[in-house]
């Protein structure tokens, strides 16, 4: 059985304490797109008072692989880079959008923004590594 974008995302979340401890919410979901949200707290704030950078970059990593693994095929994420581009604090809420560059048989690139409204805070390039492996529901026993 072939599973949805929707399901593929669902089952993933499940099993993501991560990303459910960031209390990130799915928005968005296609095939090679995703789109996220989620709240800056002050659990998530470094020594200057502001968002830790990888709270932005572990959005913008559920993102991808969210996107990436949309397809229907686990994909594992093989190299990252991001650009922090304006800094966050306790209150903001982030969005994170995740779209597909280039698709091949192997490989795919995504590009991941992520804004605070309208202005785009952090910039996040991946990478990943598609397998031959099929998602399949999860079925608790």
């Amino acid at each position: 059985m072939v599973m949805k974008p929707e399901e593929i995302v669902q089952q993933m979340m499940q099993y993501d304490a991560f990303s459910q401890w960031l209390g990130i919410e799915v928005v968005a979901i296609a095939p090679g797109y995703c789109q996220l949200q989620m709240q800056i707290n002050k659990h998530m704030l470094n020594g200057f008072l502001i968002a830790h950078g990888g709270i932005t970059y572990s959005l913008a990593d559920s993102a991808l692989a969210f996107a990436s693994n949309s397809h229907g095929h686990h994909a594992l994420s093989i190299d990252t880079s991001i650009n922090h581009l304006e800094k966050l604090v306790e209150g903001d809420v982030i969005t994170a959008t995740a779209t597909e560059e280039s698709l091949k048989n192997k490989m795919a690139l995504y590009r991941v923004v992520i804004q605070k409204g309208e202005k785009m805070v952090a910039l996040f390039k991946g990478t990943v590594y598609r397998t031959d492996k099929k998602w399949e529901k999860i079925t608790d026993q």
